[in-house]
């Protein structure tokens, strides 16, 4: 994983309520996560869009959280808590060598990486597995800043998702960012 990530302090920011003002996660989220599915939020930082996807998954649905900090992930657990969500959402800390995904390969309805792609050196690698663990027919949603990422590096970010075996299905509105849904193709 990379060594330039967002500092852990900055989640508080990001998981700021203010930050709905500009990006609803009920609205960008809502037509890809349905009751009983299973969600992938690689990258989930303190669940700014972790717990919106656990409460629309419901009961029956679960949310992988994956992050690199600690720090990140005891926040979220904590907020997870607060919030009556904690037997949806099971939190990982990903290791400097392993994105931790290795044990859900074929299980995962609907991922998301959301402004986390620009941070990780390797994004073939990253594609490759986060491609390995959708089920067939699964979609993955990618959306990074426009202040971090540009036009041409994003370019670059689909190039490496659709050489994972990803195809693009369309191009959703995210505010302040650049996005794509892709999604695994149903046969192999």
């Amino acid at each position: 994983m990379s060594n330039h990530v967002c500092p852990w302090w900055i989640g508080y920011i990001l998981a700021s309520p203010i930050r709905r003002l500009f990006q609803e996660p009920e609205e960008i989220l809502g037509p890809y996560i349905k009751e009983g599915v299973k969600v992938l939020d690689f990258g989930c930082a303190m669940g700014f869009f972790s717990l919106p996807s656990a409460r629309m998954a419901g009961r029956e649905g679960r949310v992988v959280c994956i992050d690199l900090q600690e720090k990140m992930i005891r926040s979220l657990e904590k907020r997870a808590a607060r919030a009556g969500l904690s037997n949806r959402i099971e939190t990982r800390v990903c290791a400097k060598n392993s994105f931790g995904t290795e044990d859900i390969a074929g299980e995962i309805d609907f991922a998301l990486a959301l402004a986390v792609v620009h941070e990780v050196p390797d994004r073939d690698a990253l594609f490759s597995a986060l491609h390995e663990t959708l089920k067939p027919g699964g979609r993955l949603l990618v959306a990074e800043p426009k202040g971090h990422v540009t036009a041409e590096d994003f370019s670059k970010t689909v190039s490496a998702a659709r050489h994972a075996g990803l195809k693009v299905i369309d191009r959703p509105k995210v505010k302040r960012s650049l996005a794509v849904l892709l999604g695994k193709r149903s046969q192999p």
